[in-house]
């Protein structure tokens, strides 16, 4: 009994070493784990295929024509005797030059093209885009016919070899071009025909 008690008495303390800067192993692997997310917020896993990143603006000096063939179909809105709208978007007939609605014959050419398209769903093939930022098409009746060549025949139209090369020559009407000087007038760049026109019918109109 006093071995024991002079044992508990002298017995020295132990304390373990602990080492510096330590930390809980639970406590580590939070760290990790935080460090570890925010690596791989920062740094966005490159796309696969090639795709764009959702959110990244748009390339410019990336962009480049569409070369596969568009083709809007549909009923058509006639606006004027070579410009019809179909879903949405206003189409120029391809390679044919009618009067405007306010020049001799132009109502003529709006309704004979209406007459062509009531009832019918218009093929239009778009080609280019003009410096207006309209489409270019060629625009075909349910039965194949050509509407650029239908409002030329009928004489309400004619050709515009610059931008047809010719397609629709020969099936322009005897004496079309004196009919419709002002269309003839603004292929051969004469702009000043158009404005005495022009000038002349503002100048009815005030007088009425």
């Amino acid at each position: 009994m006093l071995k024991f008690l002079l044992r508990a008495l002298f017995k020295p303390t132990y304390r373990p070493k602990v080492k510096p800067n330590r930390k809980p192993v639970r406590e580590t692997l939070a760290y990790k784990a935080g460090r570890s997310i925010t690596a791989s917020s920062a740094q966005p896993k490159t796309p696969q295929s090639g795709a764009p990143a959702r959110g990244e603006a748009f390339d410019a000096a990336t962009a480049h024509s569409v070369t596969l063939p568009r083709v809007l179909e549909g009923p058509a809105y006639v606006t004027d005797g070579d410009t019809i709208t179909i879903q949405k978007t206003q189409v120029r007939l391809y390679g044919i030059d009618a009067p405007e609605l306010h020049h001799p014959y132009g109502k003529k050419a709006k309704w004979a093209m209406v007459r062509l398209c009531k009832g019918h769903s218009i093929r239009a093939e778009i080609t280019d885009e003009d410096e207006y930022g309209r489409t270019v098409a060629k625009c075909f009746l349910p039965d194949g016919r050509d509407l650029s060549e239908e409002l030329v025949k009928q004489g309400l139209a004619i050709d515009w070899p610059k931008f047809s090369g010719g397609k629709y020559s020969n099936l322009e009407v005897a004496g079309i071009r004196k009919k419709l000087w002002l269309a003839d007038a603004r292929q051969r760049g004469r702009m000043h025909v158009w404005e005495k026109f022009d000038a002349r019918k503002n100048g009815e109109s005030k007088e009425k």
